[in-house]
């Protein structure tokens, strides 16, 4: 049976405008001028420019039907005047205080990068047919960017048969897949890391290298025979299972070392060069014991409305004056009032990031200010997300957004803003110190530990509860794992 009922109830909504915000609080600068350059292309209302525009204020949904009545009319004549007579409001994105500079052009070199020097060399190789050439550019394009083909055959097989309409056999792919084994860099189009070391040093023993032969060969059985051994460090059972003194073994491991692991490395891309360098998204300077902060924004373009809306807008005012609208006019306003309201709250949308990035980054900066003005990492304290979001007053998840994928320039260097971000250890005295300290100290002490014989995590956690700091040795392993450093047995060297 159906019944009405009526009920209340509160439900909490985002608005587009609050979802645009977070969206852009997301982006780092350096992304930030992709984004805008999306913007301008998709909405022709917003345009590049230093110059100030008018203020547009809110319009009521007109009715866009033909017995619109006079109010209607009236509000949109009053939209109209007020956008075009109201006193200019500036929108510009950079602050007076924000440091600007011109963009440097810097030269780079022409270079080839890793695809363009393999297809070079296919250019170099003899084909019988057109059919062999395709086959081998397949091959190449397969391969990754490490310079590995972790395809197999038969799955480049069904790529020449769909995207080529060629049928290939396994033998066919193998064979050239050899060829092509045989380009610079030594070891690329190798399945594995294995065949990639095997395909190295066998190049080198080919090449009649005098140095170390001995050890090359060495190296070459330990490849093929030994391979599990080798990776897992196991050296006692590479010198039974070879019969050789430690010193042999060593050398044989040394020119294991000098194979390149991931051959497309020696080659520096074009589209990689934008890579090499980080864009901070702050920057902090230290005025004589006063720390000053300002946003990166010099490659954020200014924003304003784009001019030839503000004439639409008196054309129509013109051509309507002293009589009603058509609907196709209406339709046509509306739809730049919708194109205005847009651009402006995409302005607003950016300035608000300016302003919730500036207040997150000049809390962080004061809650970090001993580390900021002397280098020392000691100093730096432990800090929650909710320590910022107290101080702030913004919610967690914003200030999580701030600190994501963000970078802070100061005089001692750039620093990802979320490594600010540690929880709290209590030492021996019961003072709180910052977990990046505890890594710090962990990472100084296994650099400096003797390599023959590595520290376990328990060894390590007596070391550590020596100089005072009450540590587990599960906590140990967990800031091990989180440093990127392999157990003892795999740090040991001969």
């Amino acid at each position: 049976m159906l019944n009405q009922r009526l009920s209340q109830k509160m439900i909490q909504k985002l608005s587009p405008q609050q979802i645009q915000v977070m969206k852009l609080l997301q982006i780092p600068t350096a992304s930030l001028d992709q984004r805008i350059k999306e913007e301008l292309e998709a909405n022709p209302a917003l345009d590049e420019g230093e110059e100030e525009y008018q203020e547009v204020f809110d319009l009521e949904k007109e009715d866009s039907n033909d017995d619109s009545d006079q109010s209607d009319d009236f509000e949109l004549d009053d939209y109209i005047k007020e956008y075009i007579e109201d006193d200019p409001v500036s929108y510009k994105l950079q602050d007076g205080n924000v440091k600007t500079e011109d963009e440097k052009n810097i030269p780079y070199a022409v270079e080839s990068s890793f695809h363009e020097e393999l297809e070079r060399q296919l250019g170099m190789l003899n084909f019988e047919s057109e059919r062999e050439l395709t086959i081998a550019e397949q091959i190449v394009g397969s391969i990754d960017e490490d310079g590995y083909l972790r395809r197999e055959p038969i799955a480049i097989i069904d790529d020449l048969l769909f995207s080529q309409n060629i049928e290939a056999s396994i033998s066919e792919i193998e064979s050239m897949i050899a060829r092509i084994q045989r380009f610079d860099p030594p070891g690329v189009a190798a399945k594995d890391l294995q065949e990639c070391l095997l395909l190295q040093i066998n190049l080198k023993l080919e090449k009649g290298e005098e140095n170390n032969v001995v050890a090359k060969k060495l190296a070459q059985r330990i490849i093929v025979e030994f391979f599990e051994e080798f990776t897992k460090k196991h050296y006692i059972k590479l010198q039974r299972g070879l019969v050789i003194s430690e010193s042999e073994l060593k050398d044989a491991i040394s020119e294991i070392l000098r194979l390149n692991p991931k051959p497309a490395t020696t080659f520096l891309t074009s589209n990689n060069r934008d890579n090499q360098y980080i864009v901070p998204d702050f920057i902090i300077t230290n005025r004589e014991g006063e720390l000053e902060l300002d946003l990166n924004n010099k490659n954020a373009p200014d924003l304003r409305i784009n001019d030839q809306y503000l004439e639409m807008l008196k054309s129509y005012r013109d051509t309507t004056e002293g009589r009603r609208g058509s609907k196709k006019e209406k339709e046509a306003i509306l739809f730049i009032k919708q194109k205005i309201d847009s651009a402006k709250w995409f302005i607003d949308a950016i300035l608000q990031r300016q302003d919730t990035l500036y207040k997150t980054m000049y809390s962080i900066m004061q809650y970090q200010k001993e580390y900021f003005l002397s280098g020392d990492e000691r100093k730096i304290k432990p800090m929650i997300l909710k320590d910022i979001a107290d101080v702030t007053n913004l919610d967690i998840s914003t200030v999580s957004r701030v600190a994501n994928s963000k970078f802070v320039l100061s005089e001692f260097g750039s620093r990802k803003l979320k490594t600010f971000f540690s929880e709290s250890l209590q030492t021996m005295e019961g003072e709180e110190v910052s977990t990046l300290e505890v890594k710090n100290i962990l990472s100084e002490i296994i650099n400096n530990e003797n390599k023959r014989k590595p520290l376990s995590d328990e060894k390590l956690k007596e070391m550590l509860q020596d100089k005072g700091y009450n540590i587990a040795r599960r906590t140990v392993a967990k800031y091990r794992e989180q440093l990127n450093i392999p157990v003892a047995r795999l740090r040991k060297e001969l």
